[in-house]
């Protein structure tokens, strides 16, 4: 299946958001829309940090283990994400890329390496729910950020 790839430009730096979404209980705030339960274990940020949510997308309820497998502040977060009994298999990849005028694109590659036959059968549409999520995520994502900006001192 092709990837899907949603970004956002927001006001703070590379390296604010990178530690911001270094930190792996912080993504519970912007995608809890579809990602609830979250119970996080491992180191609290960097690679090896991990959580287990309940992903509910297009009517369908899937435990999903999510693990940081690459990192590199303030440019680049690898997640690994095992769902569907382990037949879905992605990974997950924030990219952080200054912007010239200030500030920073941050985009989300959600790559499927292994998927279920139904998933491969209805591709478009499953690309397309994924896609809207995912570009709600990062509209929170951007409130998240701009909302800690604003109590940092």
């Amino acid at each position: 299946m092709k990837p899907v790839t949603v970004s956002i430009d927001v006001a703070q730096t590379p390296e604010q958001v990178y530690d911001f979404l270094d930190v792996m209980a912080h993504h519970e705030r912007f995608t809890d829309h579809y990602l609830t339960g979250w119970h996080c274990s491992g180191p609290r940020r960097g690679v090896g940090s991990c959580a287990r949510v309940t992903a509910a997308l297009g009517g369908v309820r899937t435990a999903v283990t999510i693990e940081v497998v690459e990192a590199e502040a303030p440019r680049r977060i690898v997640e690994r994400n095992v769902s569907a009994a382990g037949r879905r298999l992605a990974h997950g990849t924030y990219g952080i890329d200054p912007l010239p005028a200030g500030g920073s694109r941050v985009s989300f590659t959600y790559a499927w390496d292994r998927a279920p036959l139904a998933d491969r059968l209805f591709a478009p549409l499953v690309r397309s729910v994924m896609e809207r999520a995912n570009r709600t995520v990062m509209r929170r994502l951007a409130a998240e950020l701009a909302r800690a900006d604003s109590v940092r001192p």
